[in-house]
């Protein structure tokens, strides 16, 4: 209340207005005609003063904010209607505005308390995180170190330039899993044959391969040459065993196309799944067999079980150089069973010239080359060769890969990738029962009907001269 009398703004602090002109003449008139009625009149007896009773408005206190208690009595007593009416409006906004800015003030500070709470929690989250993943880091690392570790200890990995390597030990591993499930899929009587040959009884010394064979270990012989070798235990590279020779000598050449046409629809991945099944299965039926494995695109690549599992997709298919190859490796050798298995999933595309270079687009030509190789192959008795065409939208790849078949004296076997090492495992087993087979001395199907539209044929031909 005293704040509101002493506002500078309020009615009843202003001061009074000047007087005008009229009224300072009539003022300075009536003083001229009193001091002229003074000068020549009478003077008559002094009225008594007035008693007047002064009241103080809006007097400040000594501290210049406040009233006291009987001045500010005075003052609301000298204050008309309207100004009460006035001061009233003014306390009654004063404290509407003093409340405002409290609920403001108020408002701001849960803000502000609000902001801080969600910023500490969210950091309480961040660390939360940061430790698990720290924490998760570490387990991973640990598990990574642990693991690599006993890989190495077992042979699986091997450090090279500062990288991990898969090594022999575990791409043979992997194999005979894969052999494993490919075998739930084959009749029972080649599952059996899979097995192996019957006993000969006739034994010899040689280094351990696979480690079924442990039961038949020659122990001093391993000790001697874990000694020999510097070493205080046996391992797998220092131990001998008794190995049954067996009756029959067994050759196996392995030919896979991996031109870039096989990376599509994992084709490339399922020809290495059933090569290695297949390796396993012709070691552990004969451990002395020869199993020469190649992969070809323009050229011909001897590979390892380490670089046929590593092994990439290349260029175009050099059928010819893959044949040649065979040829090579089977005429010399003196076993008594000699295989040969070619995968593709397309017709020869490229060839190698009489300069050693290698050429590709002219498909007739290229065929030609593969034939001549073929009739090459063809020489080699006794040998079983079998073409494994994988499924194609194109007849003339069929048409192409049974006059192939045809001209060394195989067959053929057109299949899907998910079947490929089913008929691989069958057909080494002597087996009949595949998802289609085809002899190679079948009359081939009837051409296809050329396209009515001109040009058509000239697409097609394009098409699969860059299929790979």
């Amino acid at each position: 209340m005293s704040a509101a009398l002493l506002l500078p703004a309020a009615s009843w602090n202003q001061p009074p207005p000047k007087p005008g002109i009229g009224a300072r003449l009539r003022a300075a008139f009536a003083r001229l005609i009193a001091w002229l009625k003074g000068l020549f009149g009478r003077r008559g007896p002094t009225p008594p003063p007035r008693k007047e009773r002064r009241v103080s408005i809006a007097v400040p206190s000594p501290d210049g904010r406040a009233l006291g208690a009987s001045e500010l009595g005075d003052a609301l007593a000298r204050l008309s209607g309207p100004q009460k009416d006035e001061l009233s409006q003014t306390v009654s906004g004063s404290l509407r505005t003093q409340e405002r800015e409290l609920e403001r003030a108020a408002e701001e500070k849960r803000r502000a308390a609000e902001t801080q709470r969600r910023l500490l929690e969210e950091e309480r989250r961040e660390a939360e995180r940061r430790a698990a993943a720290d924490t998760e880091a570490r387990v991973r690392a640990g598990e990574e170190h642990r693991l690599e570790r006993e890989l190495k200890e077992r042979g699986f990995v091997a450090e090279r330039g500062g990288e991990l390597a898969v090594t022999y030990g575990l791409v043979e591993r992997f194999a005979r899993l894969l052999l494993e499930e490919e075998s739930r899929r084959l009749p029972g009587d080649i599952r059996l044959s899979l097995r192996g040959g019957g006993s000969t009884g006739v034994y010899e010394k040689a280094r351990l391969r696979r480690a079924e064979e442990v039961a038949r270990l020659d122990l001093p012989s391993s000790l001697l040459a874990a000694r020999l070798a510097g070493q205080r235990h046996i391992d797998e590279a220092t131990s001998y065993v008794y190995r049954e020779v067996t009756s029959e000598r067994v050759h196996i050449v392995l030919a896979f196309d991996r031109s870039g046409s096989m990376s599509e629809n994992g084709k490339l991945d399922a020809a290495k799944k059933a090569l290695l099944a297949l390796y396993v299965a012709v070691r552990r039926r004969y451990p002395d067999a020869t199993v020469d494995v190649f992969a070809f695109d323009n050229e011909v690549q001897v590979l390892d079980l380490v670089e046929l599992w590593e092994c990439k997709a290349g260029a175009f298919t050099n059928t010819a150089e893959a044949l040649r190859a065979a040829h090579l490796l089977l005429r010399a050798s003196r076993a008594t069973r000699r295989e040969f298995y070619l995968i593709t999933d397309g017709l020869p595309e490229a060839y190698t010239a009489g300069d050693g270079r290698v050429r590709s687009g002219q498909l007739d030509v290229a065929m030609e080359h593969a034939l001549d190789r073929a009739r090459e192959l063809a020489t080699v008795s006794p040998l079983k060769s079998t073409v494994i065409l994988l499924k194609s939208d194109h007849p003339e790849y069929e048409t192409a890969a049974r006059t192939v078949a045809r001209t060394m004296g195989g067959e053929l076997v057109v299949t899907d990738p998910v079947r490929l090492g089913v008929e691989l495992l069958v057909r080494w087993a002597h087996g009949t029962e595949t998802e289609r087979r085809v002899s190679a001395t079948a009359a081939p199907p009837p051409a296809p009907r050329a396209a009515s539209r001109p040009g058509a044929a000239r697409r097609r031909r394009a098409d699969r001269r860059m299929g790979g």
